[in-house]
């Protein structure tokens, strides 16, 4: 197993079961966040929920800390996995290219090295905001178990939306190359098939994009709002 790692094709194969973990945790996450449309109860019963779910084979929140576990092994040997890559690209061409572009290289290919970063930061500043009120709520009191709450209050601040309309602009770049590059590694495109799993990518991405997205701006324009 260790002597795959050390392979390039080891680490393309951890990137991409890795990355499909990530990608189907934040189409599941999204998801779960449109009960914010239907008010306080739902979206905080939603809230409850997860942290209930496995009991009483596992404590309160036992199985969520065990998801929580699970995403971050992955996020972390994706992107070792990713900076390791890196570092043999450029070790095996120490020169640049005096040639920036290629057919091959898309825009969201050549996007990669920054957006992955980018969305590794937002996914810092997301847990902090989000599950432990520490950020983001500009004085405002985060009320632990008041997921709708807490979410208007964080959206309501206009540049604590900014940045999450920034952060998933970068994560729709990011997804829509990795999962195409996903069923490139797994050995499922081909040329005749090349088109609709691009197709597939980026369809998947948008749906993901937009339906976060949305959130922030349904509070911004008074959709989603605090009940008086």
């Amino acid at each position: 197993m260790l002597a795959l790692w050390r392979t390039s094709i080891g680490k393309k194969m951890v990137m991409a079961i890795t990355g499909a973990i990530l990608a189907g945790f934040v189409l599941v996450h999204m998801l779960g966040n449109l009960k914010l449309y239907q008010g306080r109860d739902k979206m905080n019963a939603y809230g409850e929920f997860l942290r209930e779910v496995g009991m009483p084979l596992f404590p309160r929140t036992g199985l969520l800390w065990i998801a929580r576990g699970i995403l971050l092994g992955a996020a972390t040997l994706h992107i070792v996995a990713a900076a390791q890559l890196t570092m043999r690209s450029l070790s095996a061409r120490p020169d640049a290219y005096s040639l920036k572009g290629s057919i091959a290289q898309g825009y969201a290919a050549r996007t990669m090295r920054w957006s992955g970063p980018i969305i590794g930061l937002f996914a810092i500043y997301h847990v902090l905001h989000f599950t432990f009120g520490k950020v983001g709520f500009g004085g405002v009191e985060f009320v632990e178990g008041d997921v709708y709450g807490n979410v208007v209050k964080g959206f309501s601040l206009w540049y604590v939306s900014a940045l999450y309309i920034a952060a998933m602009a970068a994560l729709g770049f990011h997804l829509r190359h990795g999962v195409w590059s996903l069923f490139q590694t797994l050995g499922i495109n081909s040329r005749q098939s090349d088109r609709r799993l691009r197709r597939l990518a980026s369809v998947f991405a948008g749906v993901v994009v937009a339906g976060n997205i949305s959130f922030p701006i349904a509070v911004l324009i008074g959709l989603v709002r605090l009940e008086k």
